[in-house]
Formats: C-alpha cells, structure tokens, sequence
C-alpha cells in the first residue's frame, strides 16, 4: 500500500486518482474559492474535502493537501499559546473543574477552544504532575509511560482523532514527501537521467542543497534544468514565496536555472513569475526532456 494512501484512509477517503501525472495546477481564483470554501465550512475535514472537491471538480488529494495548508496557518494563529503561560494555566483549571473522565474530554475542550486536540493534550501533558524527565514529545510516542489510565485514554483519543496537528500527522507528511521523492527518483532512472541525492550532496560538504542535482544538465522546451525540487504539496502564492526566499534562490545562486514540481498542483500563475529567471514550475516530471552534454 502506498504510505500516501495512509492519509487518505485517515480522512476516509475514497482513493481517488492518484495525483501522479494529472493536472492540478489551477487559476488563482479557483484557488482562492476552494480556499474561502475550507475555511467557512463548518464540516468535518472528510466531508470538507469531498464536498469541496466535488464542487470545484478537483483532485482529493489537491484538495486535501490545500486543506492542509490552511490547517497550518491556523496553527501559526494558535501557536503562542505554548508560551503563554497564563493561558495554559486558564486552559489546564478550565479542564480540571469539569471533572469529566470521559475519554472525550480534552478533544471536546480543545474543539471549543479553537485550539488542535493533541496541542492541548499535550499542554496537559506538561502541567500535570508526571516525570519531568521524559519530554511531552516522547510521552505522546510513548503513551505507557502516562500511569493515570483515564488520563492516557483521553490523551490516546485525541492522537486518534486529531486530523491537523501530532506526531502522526507529522509522520505522514515526512512519509508522503519521502514517497513523491522516491517516485521522482525512479522516473528519472527509467529516462537514464544521473543524479545525486541531498545525501550525497550533503556528504560532499553542501549546506543548502536541492533534493536532486543532476549530473548531466537537461531541458525542458527552451529551458535548462540542473536541479529537481520535489514537493508533495500544493503551491499556494504565500507557500511558493516563502520556498523562493528560503530555498530556491539558494539553489539558483549555487547550481543555475531548475524545477520545481508540486505534485499536488498550484497557482497557475505563478509558472510565469520565476520561468524567466530560470525556475520551472510543474505539477509532474515532463516525459519528453533532452539531455545537454
């Protein structure tokens, strides 16, 4: 099973076609309505996305991973709450004076604060009376070591149930990204296109390095490709900034023009603002390429 397939069944999903080599890249007004949709609906993420992707005849999974981003800033809305130590002190007295012992109750508490279920489970985590010695990070991997057994069920709920934020959430974006990579990798052995990895790159003394360099430049159309940067998302005009300024430019300044492909779409009108600089965007790995010796 593919691990991608993971988040689906998360969402329960039915396995839609599989964003591999279908279009997905869309006009930023689309975009901004399938956006508008997510965030004023007050529907459950399954039903979220498959109404969303009905309605604007669009891939689930470029739907899901939009969904996704959008979950991200509300994140980044919510964050300071980890260091606001009043906060989680109001949050913690809040939770302890209803005396609820269902295993309901930190998910509940957390929907009607606004706040992602196992954030604040693990908020608890850390304000309650348990061994300073073991982080809350490795206790939410390691629910045994949680003695009150009412305690760890409520905590256990909301890492089954939280479909935004936790260590599983984290480890299926790391497994999608890891999976598109390896797709990626496999495509271009099958074209007889060398390459070396961010490993080996990393191993021959680069800081900053693409996820594939190629050893024999390529071109696509009139355009030259030294450089392949995978990502298993979609390409939103905030998300693609943000890569410029951290990532691509890096790449540009070190290795010359490349590509970047987000497998699960992106703004269409943001091919054109890089392609004359000499960064591509793409939804796939163009089949038909030349290779320049």
């Amino acid at each position: 099973m593919h691990i991608a397939l993971n988040l689906i069944l998360r969402f329960n999903l039915d396995y839609p076609d599989y964003a591999l080599l279908k279009e997905a890249r869309m006009l930023l007004e689309v975009y901004q309505n399938i956006s508008k949709f997510i965030e004023s609906s007050g529907q459950e993420a399954v039903f979220c996305i498959k109404e969303a992707a009905k309605n604007f005849q669009c891939s689930h999974n470029t739907v899901l991973a939009i969904y996704m981003q959008i979950v991200q800033k509300r994140l980044r809305k919510v964050s300071h709450i980890n260091s606001d130590q009043r906060i989680q002190s109001d949050h913690w007295k809040q939770f302890q004076s209803r005396n609820d012992s269902s295993r309901e109750a930190i998910y509940n508490l957390a929907k009607q604060l606004g706040i992602p279920p196992v954030m604040l489970a693990k908020m608890f985590i850390e304000l309650s009376e348990m061994d300073k010695n073991q982080t809350s990070t490795y206790i939410l991997r390691n629910l045994e070591a949680i003695e009150d057994v009412n305690f760890r069920e409520q905590v256990q709920y909301c890492l089954d149930n939280d479909d935004q934020f936790g260590p599983s959430i984290d480890l299926i974006k790391k497994s999608i990204g890891e999976e598109y990579e390896l797709i990626l990798k496999d495509k271009l052995t099958l074209m007889s296109i060398p390459f070396k990895d961010e490993n080996i790159l990393r191993d021959q003394g680069y800081d900053k390095t693409p996820d594939l360099l190629l050893a024999v430049p390529i071109a696509v159309g009139d355009n030259v490709i030294n450089w392949i940067e995978s990502k298993a998302s979609f390409g939103d005009e905030h998300t693609h900034k943000q890569y410029l300024r951290e990532q691509y430019w890096s790449y540009w300044n070190r290795f010359g023009p490349g590509l970047v492909i987000y497998w699960f779409g992106f703004v269409d009108e943001l091919a054109e603002e890089t392609l004359d600089k000499g960064i591509i965007i793409m939804d796939h790995m163009p089949s038909k390429v030349t290779t320049l010796i």
